[in-house]
């Protein structure tokens, strides 16, 4: 777990407000969850023989011996919350959340165990058109964010829980004559997940993978239907895709579609935004059936790659515009006076009021720290004449005084 420190937080704040504009715009609404839970909750929803369930939940007894949980992912809250407050039922809902995770997992670059994310779930819709939308969706984030060129789109469809039976008995029976060359994590999961063994990084696994049966030809009618349908939408909106039929997702509760949008540009191959759809989860956590898909993307590695590709604007950097220094405590309450002034002017503009006393010189050093591209001097002379020294600190221009009855026009102007 890690602290965001002050230079960092502008770059998660930009991303955070381009993400909730980009969702504000196509009439997504926020939701905030609790990030504690019922342990039963994710046992039910994520699986009990998951690594999530089985290594990496942060678990407790609380002081009534119930066990709790941190929440590792948002979607089992969401839907738990939707059913609580009768959001879901015979309705559509198209729903975000942004905030802390938690997961017990070996730390990497760009992942922690307390990692954030922000999520999009929506409730009440069958079709393949919602699908599409979420990944037009995101494809518009990574446009607005620069990062387009960046990621690639990577789906798949696992169809219903009656073809994935089918398809994990064979696909049993194909590994059963290569369980001793198998890693231990996928030993393991032959009794309780062989569809995780897809999922696999182990070089050696993805090898023998080679010659595994293919989960599309175990899908049934409608979910081709559904994949098909999907398709032809996104090659309609122009979104560049590849059908990866390994693709399976690390949660139970998926089915149909499932996908990935994966960079190069951190090293190792990784996925900065996936989800699918989870169309029985409703159900499975005593709700009505409803139709429900979504995505999580976590904001550690969002951030990574929007430094590392270096695209932060410059306008993100956090610096002032503005700083406002009082000589003298006739200066330092008419420092008070005018910067409160300027920020009802300047609305969308930082200014800093320098605190703490000390001499011009120590002053200014802070000043010059604070990436202002102006100081404001104000001292016993301009108190008198109501009026402001104006120091340049980023040009070679003059310091000159400058009326106060004109100063938030003539500062609107320099700061265009």
């Amino acid at each position: 777990m890690n602290d965001i420190l002050p230079d960092q937080s502008p770059v998660w704040q930009y991303l955070e407000s381009t993400v909730a504009q980009v969702l504000r715009n196509y009439g997504y609404h926020e939701i905030r969850m609790p990030i504690v839970e019922q342990t039963d909750l994710f046992k039910r929803s994520i699986g009990e023989v998951t690594d999530i369930v089985e290594k990496e939940m942060y678990t407790f007894e609380d002081r009534n011996g119930d066990s709790l949980t941190l929440r590792p992912e948002g979607t089992a809250g969401c839907v738990r919350a939707g059913e609580e407050h009768g959001l879901l039922f015979n309705q559509t809902r198209k729903l975000w959340y942004t905030g802390p995770m938690f997961r017990h997992e070996r730390p990497q670059k760009g992942r922690y165990r307390q990692f954030h994310q922000i999520g999009v779930e929506c409730f009440g819709m069958s079709g393949p058109d919602i699908d599409a939308e979420l990944l037009t969706l995101t494809a518009r984030l990574w446009k607005v964010l620069g990062l387009a060129p960046h990621v690639r789109l990577e789906i798949n469809s696992i169809g219903t829980s009656e073809a994935r039976k089918a398809y994990r008995q064979a696909l049993v029976d194909y590994l059963s004559a290569y369980t001793e060359q198998l890693d231990e994590d996928s030993r393991r999961r032959m009794e309780s997940n062989p569809l995780r063994i897809l999922d696999s990084k182990v070089p050696e696994t993805q090898a023998i993978l080679q010659g595994a049966p293919d989960l599309v030809d175990f899908l049934d009618a409608e979910s081709i239907e559904h994949f098909e349908g999907l398709k032809r939408r996104l090659e309609l909106a122009g979104i560049e895709y590849t059908v990866n039929s390994r693709l399976v997702r690390g949660l139970d509760y998926y089915g149909k579609t499932v996908f990935e949008w994966v960079t190069d540009s951190l090293g190792a191959q990784g996925t900065v935004c996936a989800g699918g759809r989870y169309d029985g989860l409703v159900e499975q956590l005593g709700g009505k059936p409803t139709p429900a898909v979504g995505f999580a993307m976590g904001i550690e590695r969002l951030v990574l790659m929007l430094e590392t590709l270096e695209l932060v604007p410059e306008s993100v950097s956090g610096d002032a515009d503005l700083y406002v220094m009082g000589m003298g405590e006739a200066g330092e309450s008419e420092a008070l006076k005018v910067s409160e002034a300027l920020r009802e002017s300047l609305a969308d503009r930082v200014i800093v009021l320098h605190c703490g006393g000390g001499s011009f010189k120590s002053q200014m050093k802070k000043a010059d720290r604070s990436g202002a591209r102006y100081a404001l001097i104000i001292g016993d002379n301009e108190v008198s004449e109501q009026a402001v020294s104006l120091k340049p600190l980023r040009s070679d221009e003059e310091q000159r005084t400058v009326a106060q009855s004109g100063l938030a026009d003539e500062l609107a102007a320099l700061l265009q």
